[in-house]
């Protein structure tokens, strides 16, 4: 048994916060019916690469869903939807507001039929405010929430993080949120309306960054490669090449210096007396370090450090990554059969539940795969279904 296993889910969402929400979530056992629009589904089956003429993008972030299609613009299609929201514990919705509204699916709409419905609306900017009506994108909010202005090096371009973090944020947001909103449920029989904003997730994760400037009004900049409290606690180069060196705490420090450098004598000067202090001399420290570290590789200095106990990693590219040992042993790379690509291999689950593990129990459906199956449920017809599919109301 999972842990989701009784919770019903309407995803009418696209791309990737929603998505990467409900995947979680049906991951965890969720039964996701995934609504996609008639002209193409979710918009992410066009983005490439393709196999087999399948989008791999779509396939890597919907596994364990269901698909229908529902022309939502159709008054017979809503009729359906709204069947199948009184049966629903959760719908996931990614619209810009208003838009559910004028479908006629909007939570107030929805709460009419299933008071007890845990409705998330996940948009850029949210359902209230001077910018909800605008379309938020996660650029958008690296650069609004002020990320941009902190990532890269000082003087340079301002720089994205390597992978959507908000559109990613925003799901594991909603996942977090709608749990929360279950229990309360469980425990009071009421439902309720959550309104997460991509463009606010990730503010609560600036906590240095809001400790400086709630305290001295320090507006933080950009940090390159290093840490902006922590010294030497950043990328190092070696002979050939560089790594991630984390001494965090002054014990950290001085088993670096001790036992990995053999140089004592740096735990005595005054420029590097405490964690402050390296802080302040970060550029003294880091040329001294690459000095003394440029007559060793990359992995001749992990293992010295991994031997001392020294927090130290490689810099791997995704290759790399998804090649290392560590992962593979604990299962961060899976395989799954897919109808079409067939078999793919897919990130696997970074929660390890000694009792209820998360499983593949499906690949990624193809673009209404279940209509069918999912309406004959509510006891729709075959020549019902023929009629609507001829007249564009489901695919």
């Amino acid at each position: 048994m999972l842990p989701l296993q009784n919770i019903k889910v309407l995803d009418v969402s696209q791309i990737m916060a929603g998505p990467y929400c409900t995947m979680v979530l049906a991951d965890m056992g969720a039964e996701v019916i995934k609504v996609e629009k008639l002209n193409g589904g979710d918009d992410s089956r066009q983005m490439g690469p393709y196999v087999n003429g399948e989008s791999t993008c779509f396939s890597q972030i919907n596994r364990n869903k269901k698909s229908i299609s529902l022309n939502l613009k159709d008054e017979r299609a809503r009729q359906i939807f709204y069947r199948l929201a009184a049966e629903t514990d959760v719908i996931v919705e990614n619209y810009r507001p208003g838009v559910t509204k004028s479908l006629s699916i909007d939570y107030d709409t929805i709460k009419a039929i299933n008071p007890a419905i845990v409705y998330c609306s996940i948009s850029g900017y949210g359902q209230t405010g001077p910018y909800s009506h605008k379309g938020g994108f996660d650029l958008v909010a690296q650069g609004m929430t002020g990320l941009m202005s902190m990532t890269g090096e000082e003087g340079r371009r301002p720089l994205k993080t390597g992978i959507a973090v908000y559109d990613i944020g925003g799901g594991i947001t909603a996942v977090y949120s709608i749990l929360a909103a279950h229990i309360h449920k469980m425990n009071t029989g009421e439902g309720q309306h959550i309104d997460i904003a991509i463009t606010e997730c990730g503010l609560p994760w600036f906590t240095w960054e809001a400790a400086a400037y709630f305290a001295e009004g320090t507006v933080p900049g950009p940090t390159g490669w290093r840490h902006r409290v922590s010294a030497p606690y950043q990328a190092v180069k070696a002979k050939d090449g560089y790594l991630m060196l984390g001494c965090a705490n002054q014990r950290t420090w001085e088993r670096f210096c001790r036992d990995v450098l053999k140089r004592e004598t740096l735990m005595e000067d005054p420029r590097f007396l405490t964690n402050h202090d390296r802080g302040q001399h970060v550029d003294e420290l880091e040329t001294l370090l690459e000095e003394l570290m440029a007559n060793q590789t990359v992995d001749e200095w992990l293992s010295v450090c991994d031997t001392a106990g020294v927090p130290a990693g490689p810099i791997n590219d995704f290759a790399q990554a998804m090649q290392d040992e560590h992962y593979l042993a604990r299962g961060m790379v899976e395989e799954m059969e897919h109808p079409v690509i067939g078999k793919m291999k897919t990130i696997g689950f970074p929660s390890k539940f000694s009792r209820t593990p998360a499983k593949i129990r499906s690949s990624a459906p193809l673009f209404a795969q279940h209509t069918d199956e999912v309406l004959e449920q509510l006891g729709i017809s075959t020549e019902e279904l023929e009629t609507l599919r001829a007249e564009g109301c489901i695919k």
